[in-house]
């Protein structure tokens, strides 16, 4: 016989501790559950604690989003197979690839062992575990379903990454496409076209507005380039600190939702976001006024996080939820109606789900739509940079042939 110590909560909620004889590790924690107690920790006496050497790393995210979404999955997986959920962190923090995120499971291991409850550990770490994270455990919790809520939220986190992945892949290609037009047009500009200038001033001919133009522009670039560059970082540090003030940020997602092209790709995206989030924690049990400040911080854009507080306050006084929402630009009336009938219904969490799967397959479409559309796009905007400036430089050479031809 082994002898196991153990720390558990009783069925009134106190924490006691104590020792317990058994075959193995599994034998005893059966001897405790017989006992109708809640297991916080079982540990061999003389057994000890592997891996729990204190390290000088910093706690912090997993360097992959991917890491947080496994030790979801594997932490409910762990506790529907019975392990206790002290011994399931304890695991999963000997796992963990990322040093940050295996630091932060140790202050969650240690938070454990002396009797505090997981959400109030995760809490402690807003950094890597978001209030989305920490309110769903909690409503877990509290329901006795954690195991449940641990499985939903990960689906969700993977629907996210899903999501996130099909937006990075959307913008990667224009963004590069762009910046070889970008390059190739400045190249042309600071290397080939100065060249032909003295020629064309050893012509002694009148020289065509466009290559003037051209010359012009290129004389500015060559001289002014510093100055050119230091407007742009300008510029763009200048939007950054806009974004960072209330209004400046409200004022760039209204704009964005403007954009031509990606205009629409982003506001399916809100949706989408706002849906799945919105569904995942009513599900889970978290209060309605919970739901509606959780999801007016993870929505991503200002203008849904400001039709959903204007909800908030209307369902704080017992009125709609959806009213408010119509008045947004961005929640249309297809989305708005469904959580009118959802809320009458008392399904608004099924109508949300469904909700986000719709916008989950229109964002996936429009990504495979906007490859196709942009490739054609960015050739023709190259073709007019390049032709422009290949124009410019042929403009005088058709000039003297024709000066040429007149003289014969």
């Amino acid at each position: 016989m082994k002898s196991f110590k153990y720390s558990a909560k009783n069925p009134e909620g106190k924490t006691i501790s104590g020792k317990v004889s058994a075959e193995g590790r599994e034998d005893a924690v059966g001897e405790l559950r017989k006992r109708n107690l809640t297991i916080l920790e079982v540990k061999e006496v003389g057994g000890g604690m592997s891996g729990f050497a204190a390290r000088a790393v910093r706690p912090g995210k997993p360097r992959k989003n991917e890491e947080l979404v496994v030790f979801t999955r594997q932490l409910a997986t762990m506790i529907t197979s019975g392990i206790t959920l002290l011994e399931a962190v304890e695991i999963l923090h000997e796992q963990a690839e990322s040093p940050p995120f295996k630091a932060t499971l140790r202050m969650v291991c240690e938070d454990l062992r002396t009797g505090s409850d997981l959400s109030k550990s995760l809490a402690r770490h807003p950094r890597v575990f978001t209030d989305l994270f920490v309110n769903m455990v909690k409503a877990g919790e509290v329901s006795g379903q954690i195991d449940d809520i641990l499985v939903r939220l990960a689906d969700y986190l993977e629907a996210a990454q899903k999501l996130k992945r099909e937006i990075k892949a959307a913008m990667t290609y224009p963004v590069i496409s762009l910046f070889l037009v970008i390059g190739i047009t400045a190249f042309l500009m600071i290397s080939i076209v100065p060249q032909f200038g003295p020629i064309f001033q050893s012509l002694e001919i009148e020289l065509p507005g466009l290559t003037k133009f051209i010359l012009g522009m290129s004389d500015a670039v060559r001289n002014n380039g510093l100055l050119v560059l230091a407007g742009m970082f300008a510029f763009v540090a200048m939007i950054v600190m806009a974004k960072r003030t209330q209004k400046g940020a409200y004022a760039w997602d209204v704009i964005v939702l403007k954009f031509p092209i990606f205009g629409p790709l982003f506001r399916k995206v809100a949706l989408a976001r706002f849906a799945r989030t919105f569904a995942t924690l009513i599900k889970s049990g978290v209060p309605i006024l919970g739901c509606l400040d959780i999801v007016s911080e993870t929505s991503g854009n200002k203008v849904v996080s400001k039709a959903v507080l204007g909800a908030k306050d209307n369902v704080r006084e017992g009125l709609s939820l959806s009213e408010p929402l119509t008045r947004s630009p961005v929640f249309p009336p297809m989305v708005t109606r469904m959580i009118a009938i959802g809320e009458k219904s008392g399904a608004i969490e099924h109508l949300l789900e469904k909700i986000a799967e719709f916008y989950d397959e229109q964002v996936s479409a429009q990504v495979k739509s906007l490859t196709s559309l942009i490739e054609p796009l960015l050739i023709a905007v190259m073709g007019v940079f390049v032709g422009t400036i290949v124009l410019a430089v042929f403009l005088p050479i058709f000039k003297i042939q024709e000066k040429l031809a007149g003289g014969h």
